[in-house]
């Protein structure tokens, strides 16, 4: 078996980005499990995981990486520190053309560098194998209730990004106090979505079935998860076929309306295809029977499906007040308005804990792809760009790249 030289690089990404794909600990535990991988790490001065940390486990330290056959990073790689004729692994959101990233797959090219996004890196059946899907929920379900504290100044959690890791992000779970008949709705069946229950199941919330949370009244707070067919409809009234939904969803509309009106908390983890229906626009907000009050829009489409997240936030600043009213931005906890926690960069939060739920991923479902046989052609599929040109897959880019 051939050796693979794999390098870690410095996130040049601002602001900084603290995450790793790999921990010290998963560092020594992939030297010690792939007998024919070196590994590299670029030295930072960012990281959640400093520099240390790595030497004491024995880790190689280098500022240059350029002798590396394969390249791991999270975010983007900043144009400059691309290296040319290398295999390079990050997200690269360039899949679904992103204005801001053209340059970048242009310069990809343009270095004949072959890129793999680990956004692409799927099973057979399409199932995604790596991401930080579930700490986005975990760390969005959170600020959540750290956006219903703030709105009606009940209690006050300490922001998760504050804390040094998740467990002692959980310890600030007892001082969450909801009012008995509280109803929180989540959106979606994914990564994010069960991230997201963990942190509700941690907190103690029940869960009810869509059916009881309808049609019950509790004395305690509860929540339900509601997917594609719960919170849409056909439009003349036949069975909901959720295959002919994810294939075309512009032949259905929202059923959310009996959702909202006995919502409190609505938490947002659900994938929103375009052409689909928008969950509430901002006439169905004005209603006299809308009850949301606080919005946790982790998958964070702006002014799109939810129609109260107006802009994304920031770790800084998560949360802002939307007027139905008005249609415009007002103070978190201004009466009578939706807050919206819409923050887009939710892993970064709890960076220890999102690389390391990372690494682990690394380990078991792509490396064993990468340094050995690529059996079901993972790592092929994922492949965007190669010896200075798209993959089959990806030649739908090719306009994106021209600039058309």
């Amino acid at each position: 078996m051939n050796k693979v030289k794999l390098g870690i690089i410095r996130e040049g990404k601002v602001p900084p980005d603290k995450r790793v794909p790999l921990s010290p600990k998963q560092c020594k535990e992939v030297i010690t499990k792939f007998p024919n991988v070196d590994l590299i790490v670029q030295k930072s001065s960012i990281r959640k995981f400093d520099n240390e940390m790595y030497k004491e486990l024995g880790v190689t330290l280098a500022e240059d990486i350029s002798d590396c056959d394969v390249i791991l990073g999270v975010k983007e790689v900043q144009i400059t520190d691309l290296i040319p004729n290398k295999k390079f692994f990050f997200f690269s959101h360039t899949i679904k053309e992103q204005p801001y990233n053209a340059d970048l797959l242009r310069a990809i090219l343009e270095k004949n560098i072959e890129l793999i996004d680990w956004e692409t890196l799927t099973r057979p059946s399409g199932a995604r194998l790596i991401g930080f899907g579930r700490y986005a929920g975990i760390v969005g379900c959170y600020n959540g209730f750290l956006a219903w504290g703030k709105r009606f100044n009940s209690f006050e959690l300490k922001p998760a990004n504050l804390c040094d890791d998740r467990t002692e992000m959980e310890g600030e779970y007892a001082k969450i106090n909801l009012p008995s008949n509280t109803k929180i709705a989540i959106t979606g069946r994914g990564r994010v979505a069960k991230g997201a229950m963990e942190v509700l199941d941690g907190v103690g919330i029940l869960k009810v079935s869509p059916e009881a949370y309808l049609t019950k009244n509790f004395n305690e707070p509860v929540y339900t998860q509601l997917v594609a067919e719960h919170y849409n409809r056909t439009s003349d009234g036949s069975a909901f076929n959720k295959q002919e939904f994810y294939a075309d969803g512009s032949a259905f509309i929202s059923d959310f309306k009996k959702w909202s009106r006995i919502t409190d908390i609505y938490v947002s983890c659900h994938y929103y295809n375009a052409g689909s229906p928008y969950l509430f626009t901002r006439e169905d907000a004005r209603a006299a029977d809308f009850n949301i009050k606080v919005v946790a829009d982790i998958s964070c489409d702006i002014d799109g499906p939810i129609a109260c997240t107006l802009r994304p936030s920031t770790i800084a600043d998560p949360i802002y007040g939307y007027n139905p009213q008005t249609e415009q931005e007002v103070t978190a906890n201004t009466k009578d308005c939706i807050t919206v926690m819409a923050v887009d960069n939710l892993p970064c939060e709890l960076p220890k804990d999102a690389s390391e739920d990372f690494g682990n991923e690394l380990i078991q479902n792509i490396l064993p792809n990468l340094v050995g046989e690529d059996v079901d052609h993972i790592i092929e599929r994922a492949t965007i760009a190669r010896k200075g040109a798209l993959t089959k897959h990806y030649s739908y880019l090719q306009n994106y790249v021209d600039g058309k």
